[in-house]
């Protein structure tokens, strides 16, 4: 099975629970063996992506700013890029400037995901119950990709995904282990950094710095 063949059910379930005029987003990323899969909540409609007249790749944060400045400072954005990221207007962006972010993403050897791909108009408060429904198809991708790490974005992600309450304050820079499809892997809850998140984006920052040295620097 191949990672874009879960996108049929992705936009079944936006027509159950996201806004009808607005498209589902997917991921993008490495999707061979990445060393993070990073782990967000649910996309909204400030992802042009998201417009029906879109026609490229459906990725999460395509014309947006804020979470592509996290990303830069953990060394996971390239400097030319990430300076264009932030002159560019949301509708500056186009089809073939996505797949250049894209592709430096898949440079760095990271995936970006939301758990729930349903997009909303807003960004509203969706109900667990909601976001359980998107669970056993994030499994099915990282089944697929087989990261090396997870790292879930705030409390409630974190939550579902490990199935147990968590509290990202009281767990920084910690792991839970998560058995996917046989194999077991590390997954960190971090500080949701966009949004309300903002101010704990330094902490955040903090964190990811910390997981990838652990992880990655020997």
């Amino acid at each position: 099975m191949e990672i874009s063949d879960l996108n049929l059910e992705y936009d079944k379930l936006q027509q159950k629970y996201g806004a009808k005029e607005l498209a589902s987003i997917y991921n993008g990323g490495c999707i061979e063996k990445p060393n993070i899969c990073f782990v967000f909540m649910n996309p909204t409609g400030k992802n042009i992506a998201s417009y029906p007249n879109w026609k490229g790749r459906r990725s999460p944060w395509i014309g947006t700013k804020n979470i592509w400045k996290l990303f830069f400072r953990i060394g996971l954005l390239d400097e030319k890029i990430y300076t264009e990221i932030q002159k560019r207007k949301p509708q500056e962006w186009d089809e073939a400037f996505a797949d250049l972010v894209y592709d430096n993403v898949e440079k760095h050897k990271y995936f970006i995901t939301n758990l729930g791909k349903c997009t909303q108009i807003d960004a509203r408060i969706l109900p667990n119950s909601v976001y359980s429904q998107y669970l056993d198809l994030l499994c099915k991708e990282i089944e697929i990709i087989e990261p090396k790490i997870i790292i879930t974005l705030g409390n409630q992600v974190s939550s579902i995904v490990l199935d147990r309450n968590i509290s990202v304050s009281q767990c920084r820079k910690q792991y839970f282990q998560k058995d996917i499809a046989g194999k077991s892997y590390k997954v960190y809850p971090v500080y949701y950094p966009i949004g309300n998140g903002m101010m704990n984006i330094d902490k955040a920052i903090e964190d990811l710095e910390y997981i990838i040295k652990s992880n990655f620097e020997n």
